[in-house]
């Protein structure tokens, strides 16, 4: 008879404990994330379709699942649960909050509990800078504009920054004119002298930028005007539905999984439904670290990321290793009682 699989310890791990294991690691994290990008493309990795939970009396607001399985040398099974509430913001709390269930690969036990919105914008803003890096094809820009100044919009921000970008100008643009106010202050208060223009129009920032970043929250194109994009700039589409179909027909597409990014109204999935095709799409990620996708120089390069549970998965299970070599993971002793199959463990 071979022996009981060993059940692990469950530990939970505090936003306190992934901040401290992720800062300072950002240059490990970006590679984290092209490894993972690399094994979803071999199909090396499970990532079914999110799932959304939505409410008939709070439509602007969702939960979303994201369940995943990566392969590679740690093979980890898991679910991101990530709500996403716009009105927090208008109450002093983030829009989204985050747990990530890590699962062990042989037994399918749970294994930890992580705090998970600074996991999901670290993988975010890496994947982001991943992308800034390869698709600008070695001409990296040197002006860029954020609309939407968010968590996500300083996060990315400061992963260009940890991975050695610099800029000659810095701009800004949100609806929200305090938000884009204190965005600028706070890139004001980095390092370099670059200036930081808050601009009062997405027009504006978008032909004053060489690469722009949409951070939004918004639920439906609004920039139709392929005229904007004249000047052939790299486009970080990471809210997805900010751009209309034509800017999309007018550019480069790359997007990190085709089947995932073409669905939930984002700016590709409409631009499918229009066209009736996929012939927009130059392909993926994955197809750019592989040198398959030609970037001419001649158009916008947009990169629309749906977001990939397995980033989280392997990310979650990178913070996990480090704290618990640190021995600092926090154990739940006695987290799973009914340990055999006929209560014998406990009988007295």
């Amino acid at each position: 008879m071979s022996p009981q699989p060993l059940v692990p310890p469950f530990a939970v791990i505090t936003g306190a404990q992934v901040s401290d294991v992720l800062t300072g690691s950002e240059k490990q994290v970006v590679d984290l994330v092209e490894e993972v990008y690399r094994l979803h493309g071999r199909e090396e990795s499970v990532n079914p379709p999110s799932y959304f939970l939505r409410f008939p009396d709070r439509p602007s607001s969702r939960i979303i699942a994201l369940p995943a399985s990566v392969g590679g040398e740690k093979a980890t099974d898991g679910l991101k649960w990530i709500s996403s509430f716009p009105e927090n913001v208008a109450a002093g709390i983030p829009r989204a909050s985050a747990v990530l269930i890590l699962n062990d690969h042989a037994t399918g036990y749970p294994f930890a509990c992580l705090e998970s919105s600074i996991i999901s914008a670290s993988r975010t803003a890496a994947s982001a800078a991943l992308a800034a890096d390869r698709l600008s094809a070695g001409r990296r820009p040197r002006r860029i504009g954020f609309i939407g100044t968010g968590l996500i919009a300083r996060y990315i921000h400061h992963y260009l920054e940890s991975t050695g970008w610099t800029f000659d100008e810095l701009g800004v643009h949100d609806l929200s004119p305090a938000h884009a106010d204190a965005f600028a202050g706070y890139l004001g208060d980095r390092p370099g002298d670059a200036p930081v223009v808050v601009h009062g129009t997405a027009e504006e920032l978008i032909k004053e930028s060489d690469l722009v970043v949409f951070a939004t929250v918004a639920g439906a194109p609004h920039v139709h005007d392929p005229s904007w994009f004249a000047h052939n700039p790299l486009v970080l589409n990471v809210s997805l539905r900010d751009l209309a179909p034509e800017i999309l027909l007018g550019a480069t597409n790359v997007v990190d999984d085709v089947e995932h990014c073409l669905k939930a109204d984002t700016s590709p999935h409409l631009t499918e439904q229009l066209t009736g095709n996929r012939d927009f799409i130059a392909g993926t990620l994955f197809d750019v670290l592989e040198g398959r996708v030609e970037l001419p120089a001649d158009r916008p390069v947009v990169f629309s990321p749906f977001g990939l549970g397995v980033l989280d998965i392997a990310l979650g299970r990178y913070v996990h290793d480090q704290l618990r070599d640190a021995g600092d993971l926090g154990v739940v002793d006695g987290f799973f009682h009914e340990l055999d199959r006929y209560g014998r463990s406990s009988a007295k």
